[in-house]
C-alpha cells in the first residue's frame, strides 16, 4: 500500500505539480486550497505526511502546523513545509510550531521526493 501525503497549497499550479511528483512517485495524493481545507481533510485523508505552503488565505501553514500538532489523532504526522520563503525567523517559527522540514519553490521532483523518502524512512 502506498504512503498517503496530503498536500496543502493555495496555488492551482504548484498542487498540480505537486501531485504529479508524488504520484509518479507512487505516492497516494490529497490536495486541499488553503489550511482550512487541509485540517477538514485530516480525518479523510489520514495522510502519513503533510506538505503545506506558509502563505495562504483563511489559515496560513503555521496555523496548520499547530492544528494538526494539536489533533490527537495526526500529532505525530511528519509536516515538511513548501514555499518560496527561505528566511531563516520564518524556518525557527515553522520548527517551533511543529514542522519537520523545509523545502523552498520552486523544488525539483527528484529533490522533494528524496526527502519525503527520507521523512518516511522508505
Amino acid at each position: 500500500m502506498s504512503a498517503r501525503i496530503l498536500a496543502i497549497d493555495d496555488s492551482p499550479t504548484i498542487r498540480s505539480l505537486v501531485a504529479r511528483a508524488l504520484r509518479n512517485a507512487g505516492f497516494d495524493v490529497f490536495l486541499a486550497a488553503d489550511g482550512v481545507e487541509g485540517v477538514g481533510t485530516l480525518m479523510d485523508a489520514d495522510p502519513a505526511l503533510i506538505i503545506t505552503d506558509i502563505n495562504m488565505p483563511r489559515m496560513d501553514g503555521f496555523g496548520v502546523i499547530e492544528a494538526v500538532r494539536a489533533s490527537k489523532s495526526h500529532a505525530d504526522v511528519p509536516i515538511l513545509v513548501l514555499t518560496t520563503e527561505s528566511g531563516d525567523d520564518l524556518k525557527a517559527r515553522a520548527r517551533q510550531a511543529g514542522a519537520t522540514g523545509w523545502i523552498v519553490k520552486p523544488f525539483e521532483d527528484d529533490k522533494l521526493v528524496a526527502v519525503i523518502d527520507r521523512v518516511l524512512g522508505r
